[in-house]
């Protein structure tokens, strides 16, 4: 579904990107690693065609995002959600008019369907929607935020892909099993495509059975939880050394 091919990215005379190549395939999970400022949230800006590579190419289903009409890349963002850092929720709005927020700009639906799909969203994520819908953001968990903002980017957009950067930074234990449970019921129940951009390397096991890490905007590992682990790069080494008594009580999660 994503192909990302020999792809450079730069902020002006600022590399961020070098010769990235990678292939991510229907229903598969994938976790993109590396310290800050290697380069991960820019992929995601790039899937998105909100910035288009210098040099080259970067394919949707086969086609290529940069070379289309800005009509042609809201039709293949209608595939993609986005769930930002902070959940980038509207602060002005209730949770119910956030997570209904594209029904109500985009479509002619009355307010009563749209609350009806709002429900049933809030409810999918593990919201009591009585509870909540009117509600502002500010008065919900960190958690409980992260939730909405799934919940909207699904119902926007009905994704067959879902992007998350960071999405559990800052949530207590108890929230961030709650996040990633709601990650890994997605990649299952709807076989959605998900790309998870995180630091945290125990969500980075929860959630997928392939990583990527980028080091300094090179991509220098692409495989699966054992071939971290016994990675020779000095490199990957070195980025995984904090957290390398945790490879023993790892199992790579089946997906079937």
């Amino acid at each position: 579904m994503i192909e990302l091919n020999n792809v450079s990215f730069a902020y002006g005379d600022r590399p961020i990107l070098t010769n990235v190549t990678f292939k991510i395939e229907q229903s598969e999970s994938v976790v993109i690693m590396g310290p800050s400022g290697s380069g991960k949230s820019t992929i995601l800006r790039l899937i998105l065609g909100l910035n288009c590579p210098q040099r080259g190419s970067l394919l949707i289903n086969g086609e290529n995002i940069c070379v289309m009409k800005e009509d042609q890349k809201r039709e293949i963002r209608k595939g993609i959600g986005m769930v930002f850092q902070d959940g980038a929720l509207f602060d002005s709005l209730t949770v119910g008019e956030n997570v209904g927020y594209y029904l109500l700009e985009h479509t002619k639906m009355r307010w009563e369907e749209i609350e009806e799909r709002v429900r049933e969203m809030l409810g999918f994520v593990g919201l009591d929607a009585d509870e909540i819908i009117d509600k502002l953001p500010e008065e919900l968990s960190g958690g409980m935020q992260r939730r909405v903002a799934i919940g909207r980017a699904l119902l926007s957009t009905n994704p067959r892909v879902m992007l998350y950067d960071e999405p559990t930074t800052g949530l207590d234990p108890q929230a961030t099993e709650t996040v990633l449970d709601l990650i890994n019921k997605l990649t299952l129940q709807r076989k959605i495509s998900t790309i998870v951009v995180t630091h945290e390397i125990a969500d980075a096991f929860a959630v997928a059975n392939r990583f990527m890490l980028i080091w300094e905007g090179e991509l220098i590992f692409d495989g699966n939880v054992d071939q971290l682990r016994d990675s020779a790069d000095g490199r990957v080494r070195s980025f995984l050394e904090p957290f390398r008594t945790s490879f023993n009580e790892v199992r790579e999660r089946k997906f079937v």
